[in-house]
């Protein structure tokens, strides 16, 4: 039989909340994707104090649609919906300068950010972030390698996936892929090996 939305939309619909319902009545399901034996979605909770509670259910729900019949790999991605705090504009006063922040602001749910750069190429930017990425991620973490480089992003190679990232509704983010235990987002994903390319800022 068919791999289905349906099918798998009624497994989810077995993942209880932990306050109330579950992942379908609460319409908690966005952006799922099936691609042959490929299955991807988004858990999108209502509010981030929510979605910190529902790493169990997530995990769950990959669980429970890697059990279908036909389902070779299953991403699920867990985010949440809410309005950004509105900031108060910098009080600026005459022959003054604005107070300067304190620092930068902190990435829901990532409790530490590594960077490599460098300001030369070929020196094993990409070599060093794969090579550091995996090696955190066998330790148990949870690690996303983001390839910012428009000159030459290797990391899909080097991390031997170079599938093309699914876009949410509306276009607004992409759900990573996945390789060695690592979600990893690249700008070598967005256009073919070998094409020739124009990038416009915006």
């Amino acid at each position: 039989m068919a791999l289905t939305q349906d099918a798998i939309m009624d497994v989810l619909a077995t993942i209880a909340l932990p306050d109330g319902g579950d992942l379908a009545a609460r319409d908690m399901i966005r952006a799922l994707t099936v691609e042959g034996g490929t299955v991807s979605f988004v858990i999108e909770a209502p509010t981030p104090e929510l979605a910190a509670q529902m790493e169990p259910q997530r995990h769950a729900a990959e669980a429970a649609v890697a059990a279908l019949d036909g389902v070779e790999k299953v991403t699920a991605i867990l985010t949440a919906h809410g309005d950004m705090p509105a900031k108060q504009p910098p009080q600026l006063k005459v022959g003054g300068h604005p107070t300067p922040q304190a620092g930068p602001e902190p990435v829901a749910g990532v409790a530490n950010i590594l960077v490599v750069a460098s300001g030369k190429g070929g020196v094993g930017k990409s070599t060093l972030s794969s090579n550091l990425a995996v090696a955190l991620a066998k330790q148990g973490r949870k690690v996303g390698l983001l390839d910012a480089d428009i000159l030459g992003p290797s990391q899909p190679r080097m991390m031997g996936n170079e599938d093309v990232p699914f876009a949410t509704p509306g276009g607004q983010a992409m759900i990573p892929v996945e390789a060695h235990g690592v979600k990893m987002i690249s700008i070598g994903l967005l256009v073919k090996p070998g094409q020739s390319v124009i990038w416009r800022g915006p």
